[in-house]
């Protein structure tokens, strides 16, 4: 998907003019902390979030993030988009809560950054008593 249809989806905005908006994403996350960006993506992820430090850049250029997109209206200050402007990664931002964003593109047909084996080996069938299930 491109970052054009991304735009069009989320009722999105770019944040600087220059965005090359052919870029494509082949999947999504919407992640805050940046320890699950680097545990959970994907190169060529497109990354939702509601942090807006320069550290999301930072975090994004390591795991291979094509673009980052502000979610529940927030605006990063201006270091952090100088630092993306930078390194060559598109900022973009949603109206939406997160929640509301990665939904409209899941359902639009960006898929997620999937199970990991991390995660997908300790995943209990059934839940343990203790529970109380």
């Amino acid at each position: 998907m491109t970052l054009r249809e991304v735009l069009q989806i989320i009722e999105g905005k770019v944040l600087w003019p220059e965005i090359d908006l052919s870029i494509e994403a082949k999947m999504a996350c919407g992640a805050d902390l940046m320890s699950d960006v680097l545990a959970f993506t994907h190169a060529g992820t497109l990354l939702m979030t509601g942090l807006t430090n320069p550290q999301v850049v930072r975090t994004a250029e390591m795991a291979g993030i094509v673009a980052i997109v502000f979610v529940r209206g927030k605006l990063p200050p201006a270091e952090t988009i100088a630092l993306a402007k930078e390194k060559g990664i598109p900022l973009l931002a949603s109206k939406y809560t997160m929640y509301e964003t990665c939904g409209r593109l899941y359902q639009a047909g960006l898929p997620s950054c999937g199970l990991f084996p991390l995660t997908a080996g300790t995943w209990l069938d059934d839940p343990p008593s203790s529970c109380g299930m």
